[in-house]
């Protein structure tokens, strides 16, 4: 069992970030679309509920917001590693504006169905999906490592501060001028968001000139997660949250509903939401200088299952309360976990570490949502959000058993590409492989055990960055020669692992094993022999 003891967070100021012009342009503009989002969420499930539909179609809104992602996340981040990030945010967002803009007029003609809500839901969160990974990337690039944290809580706010004024803003629009108004001020949200774009001069994105074929790129995405434990344990705690936490942003329009609260009420109720995730930013710094993230996250888990069951059984004002307390919760939560997440991925994969989390983050909430609904119908929502509610006290309990690993957002992971370039005989193309590497190891005999734990981290180091089948052999013929051997795809592969992917973090770890050979370690590389023909035909 692990300590939830920990070194707290260092505290900056939360508004520190928008001293920076570009970060404070580019804030507004994602500020002012996911405004308009969550108008357009409040006029799509608002419309369901007046059309008596029943709890599990109303929750649907969200699956089909959310279920793009579990198609389209790992594809995204590709897109976002591999393209121009500001030229992929320019054409998501016109492109989002235009079908905000087809159900502006098809709402405006009075041909909106069911059917085509959950359909243009649908359709606009796959640009919101394509985009997402894009957008968390270009944080680093915005503002110097010191302040990634607070532009993570800020960047929470252009998503929470748009739950307390969407919401409210699209109560009051749909009962004075109705839901095209609310679709078509969606539309204009998207355009000031690529306007901004446009307006950004950002320097040339590095690496676009020599970019990673699509399945090659994500293969070594997925392959780098699956090999990195603070990136996998980051993962696990978003989806234990997710799933409990889904419950109430479901359901939230069927409480309305038990309240007896028009359109402006169920704003209202949303918008107190918001508005704790807004003061949760200027709340946070002092609690992550007084207390470690684990100890956020638990914290944060139990106070949402407070929001959730005062939606589930108290009246309308309590409920309002508890639920600002629910949105400092909601806003604790993602903060850690996405700052975290930036501080603990390399550059090179950044986008494409994001776009998991966002698959497991958004997919489960999308599952939840659905699942939640199902429960809603069967046996009451009442039930439903008390289940979510005990559930997300057992999240923060796991936090002692399952918290954040030491060195999550604190190691070094600047680029270190100091290795020198293998020699050989022939010039392979970078297509050519697998290529087999193996690093000869002269060990001092009174380091032999030291040595084997520190190449168990070498190992972590090799699989993140490229290598399979890795392996430790010990010689039987000469006393402490041991052999390092890994198998990387091809030859260019090969060469990004070793001048694109290793970090400071990285030559660390390898150093302090090399530390305990006598000798420098050997390095070989062999092709398959089959290639040998085009080899000499190329030299």
């Amino acid at each position: 069992m692990m300590s939830l003891k920990g070194s707290p967070s260092t505290s900056v100021s939360a508004w520190a970030p928008m001293a920076i012009t570009a970060f404070r342009v580019l804030w507004f503009a994602q500020l002012g679309s996911n405004i308009g989002s969550w108008m357009q969420t409040v006029g799509a499930q608002w419309y369901l509920v007046e059309g008596a539909a029943s709890a599990t179609i109303i929750a649907l809104v969200q699956t089909a917001s959310l279920a793009p992602a579990i198609v389209f996340s790992l594809p995204a981040g590709v897109l976002a590693d591999s393209l121009d990030r500001r030229k992929l945010l320019i054409w998501g967002s016109a492109i989002s504006g235009v079908i905000a803009a087809a159900l502006t007029v098809v709402a405006a003609l009075n041909d909106l169905t069911v059917w085509a809500i959950l359909a243009f839901t649908f359709v606009l969160g796959i640009t919101s999906t394509l985009t997402s990974p894009a957008w968390q990337a270009i944080q680093p690039e915005l503002v110097p490592r010191s302040l990634i944290g607070a532009s993570s809580a800020l960047g929470g706010i252009t998503v929470n501060g748009a739950r307390a004024v969407g919401p409210a803003l699209a109560g009051v629009i749909l009962s004075v001028f109705g839901a095209p108004v609310v679709f078509g001020i969606n539309a204009l949200s998207f355009a000031a968001a690529a306007l901004a774009l446009l307006w950004w001069k950002r320097p040339p994105q590095p690496g676009l000139d020599d970019r990673e074929p699509f399945g090659a790129a994500l293969r070594a995405g997925v392959r780098y997660v699956a090999s990195a434990r603070l990136v996998r344990r980051i993962l696990a705690r978003s989806a234990l949250f997710a799933m409990p936490a889904s419950a109430l942003w479901a359901l939230l329009p069927v409480t309305a509903t038990r309240l007896e609260l028009d359109s402006s009420g169920y704003g209202l109720l949303l918008g107190a939401l918001g508005a704790g995730a807004v003061l949760g930013i200027f709340a946070l710094p002092a609690a992550r200088k007084r207390f470690s993230d684990n100890v956020v996250i638990a914290a944060s888990a139990a106070l949402f299952a407070v929001g959730t069951i005062a939606a589930a059984v108290l009246p309308f004002l309590p409920a309002l309360v508890l639920l600002v307390l629910a949105g400092l919760a909601w806003i604790g939560t993602l903060t850690v976990l996405n700052a975290s997440l930036q501080l603990t991925l390399p550059q090179w994969v950044r986008s494409r570490g994001a776009s998991v989390y966002i698959l497991v983050f958004m997919g489960t909430m999308a599952l939840g949502s659905f699942v939640w609904g199902l429960i809603a119908e069967w046996l009451g929502t009442t039930v439903a959000l008390t289940t979510s509610a005990a559930l997300l006290v057992l999240v923060a309990a796991s936090v002692r058993v399952a918290p954040l690993l030491p060195g999550t957002g604190t190691i070094d992971r600047t680029i270190s590409s100091t290795l020198p370039t293998p020699s050989l005989v022939f010039e392979p193309a970078p297509t050519d492989g697998p290529v087999v590497v193996q690093v000869s190891y002269t060990v001092r005999p009174d380091a032999v055990d030291d040595f084997r734990s520190a190449m168990r981290l070498v190992e972590g180091s090799r699989r993140r960055t490229g290598g399979s089948r890795w392996r430790l052999y010990r010689s039987g013929e000469t006393a402490d020669v041991f052999l390092e051997s890994f198998v990387v795809p091809s030859w260019g592969e090969f060469r990004r692992q070793q001048s694109e992917r290793l970090t400071g973090r990285d030559r660390e770890m390898r150093d302090a094993a090399v530390a305990f050979s006598t000798t420098a370690p050997t390095e070989q590389h062999f092709f398959p022999a089959s290639d040998l023909r085009s080899h000499h035909e190329r030299t």
